[in-house]
């Protein structure tokens, strides 16, 4: 077998672009996954992969994860890349979970059934800017460097695949699945190991993956990008984040290159695996200027830039829903609870203009097939040198496609020209426009349906065959002037439906005329075509249209905020939709009924063709206020029960303590949260002071007490990735009050040290990966006694929640987070400094049939400092930081929540707080009619 997975490997790392045989099992039927240089084929068909980046980890609600990647889909998305998280599933070593909010069998059946591609991405390590870039914590104890070939990190990477990739092998495309590429390992680029890189591809292969397997190169430039070599993959990939990450400056125009993504190999497709898609919120702008930062601008420049400069077939758009670090998911340096990273689909789940333009740009790169194959062309040379042409050209059908946008990207000018354009049907004088900070892709000698394009200055949103006839969308900015010219063997028969549009017939050339507003309808009959219905609207109105394949024929609606699925049968058109005010819904279809979320919806024929109703919209929201708090101390260091004696003299980690015993917390097996220490020794009376070092990662704070008494607290160490380790990190020195050590007596230091949890390894070296968290070292100065230590923190203990939910207070480890009684009392007027919980129940008569999403709006203004861990029902919404970064508002998922729910803090208060933790309340975040 040793030799067999050898000779895989070494199959994998071929140039030859063969498909590999599926690996038989299952009735399911099979399929044939191929690619060339231009595209990924399943049985010979040409795939066009438009897919859109999905942490299902981040939402913890199953029934959740089909309602994000419906909307996805909806987006004209061909498919989905998701990471695999291995700390997610393994809190220990030999521990693995795949149940509940972990079932990735389950997600996988989901991408089966909606008819999205997968992109697999098991790792072993993920970045994502999650705790140690989704590699167990557990793995921080563990001899041998990670990300390369030391036995005890290949050891338990091949345990994690031998779980991993059974999965997601019998989801394969060739098995009759979704998953279409494996990617193996991540932004791989410093560091590496060419051994490494080819037994994972041995261990994917022996498990059964069939399917290419892919990597995300992540700098360029000479670094590793395993397009050639020992451990080269078949199809090599590349991050671009051309925007960069400075929300705090959303103005910024291609901070970093050009955007085009390489070709890494003449015989395999271009592969933009991580396009930016939004921002982390490096600098606590908030993520609403992330989405400025990436809004629609950028997209329409950078995303079709991109496509007709590079030629790539396969797009991987990170992220396109974020999600939540709910528990303790966040690495510490870069993100903080909310990752909704700017992106199309809020972390509420909302749809934005992002995903307008996603939709506009997905329709048509799923529209029209030529652009699966294309070369490099000339381009149509432009009147004036303010507006650039690129274009590429479809070898076998001659189809065009054309890029136009500014020379100079930055400039926000309107720029009014024409191309002098040789198409495959003749020279034309094409006159276009290009607003500031805009870029169109035009098409010419395209055959749509059953039309000849000739060209067309509008944009294609999509077209297809409906009753008969063919119906297409065209788009442009507000107020710019369109032309469309189809070729007819004879004069047609033009009838405008509604707008204004001027018609033309010449040498067997239609030209139609008009300006983009609202929405324009022409209805073209004979010339010895099939009838076409033209719609030519705005880039609103394109956005209002939803193109849906269903099993009897494919159909257009307009007007709903979302449509998930359409199925007809007979006579009656019967859609999945989403309402978000009260309006039109038409649908082209060959149907005569229409009904929406299971009621009949009264229809009328339109002179389009069309039927055309209307929908309420979603009815108001009507929230509890949150009152009754009840409360209940947590003393430093309490209870008796659950303490490790801490009495280690190594470490696995490079980084070696200050003082003796070892005492970071993951060498005791307290991966995640809070840890508690408690320290003894014998007092002489002359004590002076205590001087703390403790690692927590970045606005990580830890506080002391020495006999009971609140010394104060400090900032934790953060040791920051590129810089030499820090032998002093996050220093604090208190002082010994007077009077309150005896000489001959026993003291006890009590420290509280926060997590935020672990950095990841970007750059494969393990004085980054394995950076301690919790005590770095303790000195009581006056003092030679030896202290003894003991240390308690969380141990995983939650079986429906998992590892990463709660860390190690004493109120979460005797269950105060989970609803169910107890002994809580009256709030009191102030909180002591330490930690102490607050609890309140409300209830939720929320609308049938309807999808609400809530949030929790903390609401004080005070200049105080303290933190607060959220609990909904027993699950960890997060962690609000007072005067620290943005977030105010705290997402609580509709999987979560109940009709009668609890809501508890734990509140971790660096001073007395008068008044508690500040007034909160319930918000409305986003209300759909769903129809049930």
């Amino acid at each position: 077998m040793r030799l067999l997975a050898v000779l895989l490997a070494l199959l994998g790392s071929l140039t030859a672009t063969a498909p590999v045989a599926a690996v038989p099992g299952g009735g399911a039927e099979r399929h044939e996954v191929s690619y060339d240089r231009y595209s990924l084929t399943v049985d010979g068909e040409r795939v066009l992969l438009w897919s859109g980046e999905f942490h299902y980890f981040r939402l913890p609600s199953p029934r959740l994860w089909r309602d994000v990647l419906e909307k996805i889909r909806a987006a004209g998305f061909t498919g989905v890349s998701l990471y695999f998280h291995w700390g997610f599933h393994s809190p220990a070593p030999g521990v693995y979970d795949f149940t509940g909010v972990r079932d990735v069998d389950r997600l996988l059946r989901m991408t089966d059934e909606l008819g999205l591609h997968v992109v697999a991405r098991p790792g072993p390590y993920i970045n994502a800017e999650t705790t140690g870039g989704g590699m167990p914590a557990w793995l921080k104890t563990v001899e041998g460097r990670a990300r390369s070939s030391d036995p005890g990190y290949t050891a338990a990477y091949r345990e994690w695949l031998s779980r991993i990739n059974p999965i997601i092998a019998r989801h394969q495309v060739s098995r009759g699945g979704s998953v279409i590429a494996y990617n193996v390992e991540n932004e791989y680029a410093v560091n590496v190991d060419p051994a490494y890189m080819e037994d994972l591809q041995a261990q994917a292969r022996s498990a059964g993956i069939d399917v290419p397997i892919v990597h995300n190169n992540c700098c360029g430039g000479s670094l590793a990008n395993w397009s050639s070599g020992r451990g080269a993959v078949q199809i090599p990939g590349v991050d671009d984040y051309p925007q960069t990450f400075n929300c705090h400056d959303p103005d910024t125009w291609g901070g970093w290159g050009d955007g085009v993504t390489r070709r890494l190999r003449d015989d395999a497709p271009v592969y933009a695996a991580e396009y930016q898609a939004g921002a982390i919120d490096l600098n606590d702008a908030g993520y609403d200027k992330c989405r400025e930062l990436t809004g629609p601008g950028y997209m329409k420049v950078f995303y079709k830039s991109n496509i007709i400069e590079s030629g790539a077939t396969m797009f991987g758009y990170y992220m396109t829903y974020g999600g939540t670090n709910w528990g303790w998911l966040a690495q510490p340096n870069d993100v903080y609870t909310s990752y909704d990273y700017g992106s199309a689909i809020t972390e509420a789940r909302t749809l934005t203009t992002k995903y307008d333009e996603f939709k506009r740009q997905g329709y048509f790169v799923g529209s029209v097939a030529p652009l699966t194959k294309t070369d490099e062309s000339p381009a149509p040379t432009p009147a004036d040198p303010a507006v650039a042409t690129r274009a590429r050209a479809n070898p076998d059908t001659g189809t065009q496609f054309v890029l136009v946008r500014h020379a100079d990207r930055r400039t926000s000018a309107d720029v009014s020209t024409t191309l002098a354009w040789s198409t495959p049907d003749g020279d034309h004088q094409v006159p276009v426009r290009v607003n500031g900070r805009d870029a169109k892709i035009l098409v010419a000698g395209y055959d749509m349906g059953g039309q000849r394009l000739v060209w067309s200055n509008s944009e294609i949103l999509t077209h297809l065959p409906i009753a008969g006839r063919d119906v297409a969308v065209l788009y442009g900015r507000d107020g710019e002037p369109g032309s469309t010219v189809l070729r007819y063997p004879s004069r047609p028969t033009v009838r405008v439906l509604e707008g204004s549009v001027r018609s033309s017939y010449d040498g067997g050339d239609l030209r139609l005329d008009y300006t983009h507003s609202g929405l324009a309808r022409v209805l073209v009959s004979g010339g010895g075509r099939p009838p076409l219905l033209l719609l030519l609207g705005t880039d609103e109105t394109a956005a209002r249209f939803w193109r849906l394949d269903a099993p009897a024929g494919p159909v257009l609606v307009r007007g709903t905020a979302l449509v998930r699925s359409a199925h007809v049968a007979g006579d009656r058109l019967a859609l999945r939709a989403d309402t978000d005010r009260a309006g039109e819904v038409e649908v082209f279809s060959p149907a005569r009924h229409l009904s929406v979320g299971g009621r009949s919806v009264p229809v009328r024929r339109t002179a389009s063709g069309s039927l055309l109703g209307s929908l309420p919209g979603p009815e108001q929201v009507r929230l509890p206020e949150l009152s009754g708090w009840e409360y209940r101390a947590e003393p430093p260091a309490h209870g008796d029960q659950g303490w490790t004696t801490a009495d280690k003299t190594t470490t696995a980690s490079p980084i070696k303590p200050r003082t003796l015993p070892v005492l970071y917390a993951d060498e005791y097996g307290h991966h995640h949260g809070n840890v508690w220490y408690r320290g003894e020794f014998t007092a002489n009376g002359a004590e002076r002071k205590v001087v703390v070092n403790a690692i927590t990662g970045r606005r990580g704070v830890y506080l002391v007490w020495l006999n009971g008494r609140y010394l104060g607290s400090a900032a934790g160490g953060t040791q920051a990735d590129s810089e030499p380790v820090n032998p002093d990190p996050g220093r604090g020195e208190f002082a010994v009050p007077p009077g309150l050590l005896a000489p001959g007596q026993r003291a006890t230091l009590a420290v509280l040290v926060e997590n935020m949890g672990h950095n990841d390894d970007w750059t494969a070296d393990d004085t980054r990966f394995k950076q301690p968290r919790g005590l770095f070292g303790v000195v009581v100065e006056g003092s030679e006694a030896p202290i003894a230590w003991r240390i308690r923190g969380s141990r995983g203990m939650d079986g429906e929640r998992g590892a990463l939910n709660i860390g190690g207070l004493h109120g979460e480890l005797s269950g105060w987070h989970l609803p169910g009684g107890g002994r809580w009392q009256r709030s009191p007027d102030a909180l002591p400094a330490g930690v102490s919980w607050y609890r309140t129940h409300f209830e939720l008569d929320l609308p049938r049939g309807h999808d609400v999403s809530l949030g929790l709006r903390f609401d004080d203004t005070g200049e105080r400092d303290y933190r607060v861990l959220v609990f909904v029902n027993g699950w960890s919404a997060g962690q609000y930081l007072h005067r620290l970064g943005p977030q105010r508002e705290f997402v609580l998922p509709n999987g979560v929540l109940r009709e009668r729910n609890t809501l508890t803090f734990a509140v971790i208060a660096e001073e007395e707080l008068p008044g508690g933790p500040g007034p909160v309340r319930l918000v409305t975040l986003g209300n759909h009619r769903t129809g049930g």
